[in-house]
């Protein structure tokens, strides 16, 4: 087994400064290995989640949805495993019931600060956590899709599920309001980063909606950082069902209205054979490798190619293995 690296805990400041920009499990997965390499962490993170326990707090509360945030913080802590393990439980009666003790939390110090920014700053002390977390905007935001038939999709949590039902290709997202003001925080981090890391995640509901924020974008064409796209390891039914590597960049210049990305990280590891099958089987989902045409077409646009084994399989999921990939993005540097 690889012996895992880690940085002396007792070192308060070391390492690159880096910024990630995503949401669902793909960034706090992320996390867990760009924190073994530096503590210079601050992570943006998507609000458009409408779905779940976030969802019904955002709408009883009136507050952002603190699902996405609360995995980047636990990511990101420094606590006893216990701690992690009370932050994410999840009652499973009642009226809380699916409800996370995390997002309860979340909610209680918005209501104490009276500010969501501040509350996650006062949970990330609680969690002793290495970095900084920030919402992509403190507005209240509603994700719609445009599929290619014309029709439109409304809701962050409508999107992947209902797309995948009916089989749908998404042809662009949008937000409203259009107009998103972005926190200053996220702005300077971006300006002053080292490295930017895009994903993992859902393309369309993870990654992009952060790009649809005002200025964020244009602070990623502009910054002398270097800007890192991760690709998923698998293609995700509902969002990007068939699509090659150059679809996932095409994606995502379209709507940045501008090529952002320096670097790509793609998988080379073959996939195992049972997962693979499991994964086409029943969400008939399938690996993401380049192929000559996608490596012509980032000699085209500029874009350098980082390949390399960072896939793990755990408990049958194929995921990325965030040590693996953390060295796979560093060496470069």
């Amino acid at each position: 087994m690889e012996k895992k690296f880690m940085y002396p805990t007792e070192t308060k400041n070391f390492g690159k400064k880096i910024v990630t920009i995503g949401g669902g499990t793909g960034n706090s997965i992320l996390l867990r290995g760009v924190k073994n390499f530096t503590s210079n962490i601050t992570t943006i993170v998507t609000v458009a989640d409408d779905g779940g326990g976030s969802g019904v707090l955002r709408e009883d509360l009136g507050m952002l949805p603190p699902g996405d945030i609360r995995n980047c913080l636990v990511a990101l802590a420094n606590t006893e495993p216990i701690m992690e393990k009370l932050i994410n439980y999840r009652f499973s009666n009642g009226q809380l019931k699916g409800q996370s003790l995390g997002n309860l939390l979340i909610a209680a110090m918005n209501d104490i600060c009276g500010d969501f920014n501040e509350a996650i700053k006062e949970i990330s002390n609680v969690l002793a956590i290495t970095g900084k977390v920030l919402p992509m905007t403190l507005d209240n935001v509603k994700l719609f899709a445009e599929l290619e038939d014309g029709s439109t999709i409304e809701g962050e949590s409508n999107i992947t599920f209902l797309n995948r039902k009916n089989g749908g290709k998404i042809k662009r997202v949008y937000t409203s309001p259009k107009l998103i003001l972005p926190l200053k925080e996220s702005i300077d981090s971006i300006m002053d980063a080292d490295i930017v890391l895009l994903g993992p995640g859902s393309l369309y509901t993870s990654i992009i909606p952060n790009l649809l924020v005002t200025d964020i974008s244009q602070a990623l064409k502009e910054t002398k950082a270097e800007v890192v796209y991760i690709l998923n390891i698998m293609t995700q039914p509902g969002e990007t069902n068939g699509y090659s590597v150059t679809d996932h960049v095409a994606a995502i210049i379209d709507h940045a209205n501008s090529n952002i990305i320096d670097k790509i990280v793609v998988n080379s590891k073959e996939v195992d054979k049972y997962a693979k099958y499991r994964y086409k089987s029943i969400e008939n989902s399938t690996p993401i490798y380049l192929t000559d045409e996608d490596r012509e077409d980032m000699k085209e646009l500029g874009i350098e190619i980082i390949e390399a084994d960072i896939c793990d399989i755990s408990y049958d999921y194929i995921v990325h293995d965030p040590n693996k990939l953390m060295k796979a993005i560093l060496e470069r540097y």
